[in-house]
């Protein structure tokens, strides 16, 4: 078709002037959030990451025309061969699945710092996650990370725990229903993003947070 694309999309927008699809994705290893535009090719084409965009709400009015193209048997063969499946171990769960999403960052300190957030997570049915900072540190596993070089997300819940709120992560949660951030610094970037801030000491916030929750649940002993 002559046309370019853009793969890996965060987000999509239409110029209203031109109708020219603005696509926004990382670049220079998730450093900057560029936006991509095609003024002259047509179509416009583009892939977006799993879970950035809410699904559209279901509308029977909408139809469309079904074409049917029939295909060789030889297009539909695969040319790959699977030589071995392993599955990967997660931590408590998928966490593109989770609904609530309990995360940690630098600020947890080590991984003792995650103990609490397990806890936390543990209380709510949710599971936990983390920054990249984290799992660098080796407090966690990769397959908990979230953001541009982990997994994207997008729960009813997501709780960010000593997480400053760095374009690499939050591309990864900004999707999320609701999000509570829990820093020490008033400053960072994170509150801009999250619905509900806690700005304090998170080794003091935390235990409060869960003790009320088991309360509320009739799980304190």
């Amino acid at each position: 078709m002559s046309a370019g694309l853009t793969a890996d999309c965060t987000d999509l927008a239409i110029r209203a002037e031109d109708g020219v699809l603005l696509q926004t994705r990382p670049a220079f290893g998730g450093n900057i959030m560029a936006t991509i535009e095609c003024p002259r090719s047509r179509p416009q084409m583009s892939t977006v990451r799993p879970n950035v965009m809410a699904p559209a709400a279901p509308d029977s009015s909408r139809t469309g025309e079904v074409i049917e193209v029939e295909l060789s048997q030889e297009l539909l063969s695969s040319k790959v061969e699977v030589l071995e499946t392993v599955l990967c171990e997660e931590e408590q769960g998928n966490i593109r699945e989770s609904e609530v999403l309990v995360s940690g960052g630098r600020g947890m300190e080590n991984e003792k710092g995650f103990a609490l957030l397990r806890e936390l997570a543990n209380e709510l049915n949710g599971t936990v996650s983390a920054s990249r900072a984290a799992v660098d540190a080796g407090w966690i596993g990769y397959p908990c990370q979230v953001g541009q070089t982990g997994k994207t997300v997008s729960p009813k819940l997501y709780f960010a725990c000593g997480i400053s709120g760095a374009v690499q992560h939050t591309v990864g949660m900004q999707s999320a229903e609701t999000i509570v951030a829990i820093n020490r610094d008033e400053k960072a970037p994170i509150f801009d993003l999250a619905t509900y801030g806690l700005v304090g000491d998170l080794f003091e916030i935390l235990p409060l947070l869960t003790q009320k929750i088991k309360e509320q649940r009739g799980h304190v002993s």
